[in-house]
């Protein structure tokens, strides 16, 4: 669980100093599916009983927000993409 946790800001990293929107988002893309990586794990801990329910839901609540950032910084981009490419017309 703390290399899934972390994979998700490392995917970002990348894909960032990749300079080019659409490998960009394919790494930002990556980075939500380790954040749904990440929630199988605690499913498992919570019914293995390595976690309580609180836990859960608290780390639940906050992969809920990363993901709505995320899939907003994916959509800024996909705009962007589109508006360069208008742009290079």
């Amino acid at each position: 669980m703390r290399r899934a946790s972390r994979s998700p800001t490392r995917n970002i990293a990348e894909g960032y100093g990749r300079y080019h929107f659409q490998e960009n988002i394919q790494f930002c893309r990556q980075s939500r599916g380790s954040l749904f990586e990440l929630i199988d794990d605690l499913i498992t801990a919570k019914d293995e009983g390595y976690i309580t329910e609180q836990e859960y839901n608290e780390a639940r609540a906050k992969i809920n927000i990363a993901l709505r950032l995320l899939n907003g910084y994916i959509n800024y981009l996909e705009r962007a993409k589109k508006q360069q490419l208008t742009n290079n017309k």
